[in-house]
């Protein structure tokens, strides 16, 4: 059930305040009532930051437009995408989804344009990748949300322990850390890759670039089972799973939440991770050092990107009100707020700026450095959605016994190839 507890915070105060002489939107007798469904970004498993997030700024909103009410229901990244494609399916589409994927619903013309939405000035401000990335045929309709990069995050305390003097930047030092931490340390996960429903398509493209792949080749056109993609999960499984250094619980049944709480309870040492598990991990009196995240070879693979979007479904219709809201996300108070209070990046250019140029945010220089650099899996494409559910389901499969990468991998190219089909 849509959960959305009025606790008005200091922040949300402040907000009210700001914004308590804004006036109202439609003149309707009845408020107008607008269903968010919303991805959790709690990191550890035991807080309610999202829906604190969303809570506070909610409360704000409605202060100033008491003729709009907002519901929000915040649901596991394990399951939100596919909720909101079976409300869809079924009729009943949110008024708001913030989501990994847009593209497929643009297509099928079941979204407002940004600029159907937004004030131009809050169009104009979004980071020029992440808007051109959220545009169908020049069109934008996916509002970046959040944005991250990835960096190998290792347990300083532990790599002491195993006499690690430096991180590794290449495969096979990577391999050789994780067997010294094994064998020095006994922690039960050496590196964690988890490959698990959550996100595994994420997690499945940083090794794909690091082995020189990607989902798709020079042309843009997908190339999941290419030569080198097998190479990459060929060589995961055998030098690092096999070994028994990816830790007691296979990596096809790892989630990411359940690889960065156990990061936080100090039983991994190394990896790949977002900028909130930074601030999460010295909150928990980790030790943590990060570098680039290691390739096959000593040359860097290109800095692992992803972007969440927010979207209006005309369904229902209510644009102005949708408008309404979506220009008060987009205030530099809220999207930074959002980046600040979760450790990721903001998607506007104002908020990145303020950021940069501020000491508070060093932790996140690096991050916000790699973006420029960095790439982002194919969210344009209308068949990303399907492809990213499918890797999700089959690309664990690949480092168990009875399945290769080179089948887990035809298999989820096989489901891209009738998603472009329009299958």
């Amino acid at each position: 059930m849509p959960r959305h507890r009025h606790a008005l915070t200091a922040v949300a105060t402040a907000l009210v305040l700001a914004v308590s002489s804004a006036g109202c939107v439609g003149g309707h007798e009845d408020p107008v009532t607008l269903r968010l469904v919303a991805a959790d970004y709690e990191v550890g498993g035991q807080s309610d930051s999202t829906e604190q997030y969303w809570d506070g700024l909610i409360t704000a909103f409605e202060a100033a437009h008491p003729d709009i009410k907002i519901e929000v229901e915040v649901v596991s990244w394990n399951s939100v995408d596919r909720k909101v494609a079976d409300l869809v399916k079924a009729g009943q589409a949110p008024d708001l989804a913030q989501i990994g994927s847009y593209a497929d619903y643009a297509e099928r013309g079941e979204l407002y344009s940004a600029d159907s939405l937004l004030d131009l000035r809050v169009q104009t401000n979004f980071l020029r990748p992440f808007s051109a990335a959220g545009e169908q045929r020049t069109e934008q309709f996916g509002m970046p949300f959040s944005a991250s990069t990835r960096l190998l995050f290792y347990n300083e305390a532990l790599f002491t322990k195993a006499g690690v003097s430096r991180p590794p930047t290449t495969w096979d030092e990577l391999k050789s850390v994780a067997q010294k931490l094994k064998s020095r340390t006994s922690v039960p996960y050496p590196i964690a890759v988890p490959l698990g429903p959550e996100e595994a398509q994420m997690e499945t493209l940083g090794w794909l670039l690091g082995g020189g792949g990607g989902y798709t080749g020079p042309s843009g056109t997908y190339a999941i089972s290419s030569d080198e993609n097998v190479y990459s999960l060929n060589w995961l499984k055998d030098n690092l799973v096999r070994e028994g250094l990816t830790g007691p619980l296979p990596p096809e049944q790892l989630n990411r939440k359940d690889a960065y709480a156990a990061f936080l309870r100090g039983e991994v040492g190394m990896v790949n991770g977002l900028p909130s598990l930074l601030k999460e991990a010295r909150a928990a009196g980790i030790k943590v050092g990060t570098v680039a995240v290691p390739g096959r070879e000593v040359k860097t693979a290109p800095a692992l990107a992803s972007v969440d979007w927010i979207m209006a479904f005309k369904r229902n219709g209510h644009r102005k009100e949708l408008g309404a809201f979506l220009n008060f996300v987009f205030k530099d108070e809220n999207v930074r707020e959002f980046a600040t209070r979760n450790n990721l990046l903001p998607v506007t250019l104002s908020v990145t700026k303020q950021m940069r140029a501020s000491d508070e945010y060093k932790d996140l220089w690096e991050f916000l450095d790699g973006l420029p650099s960095s790439q982002l899996p194919p969210v344009d494409k209308t068949s990303w959605a399907a492809v990213s559910d499918s890797t999700k389901r089959n690309v664990g499969s690949a480092m168990t016994p009875i399945i290769s990468p080179t089948k887990a991998l035809r298999q989820i190219a096989e489901d891209a190839r009738k998603a472009e089909a329009g299958r």
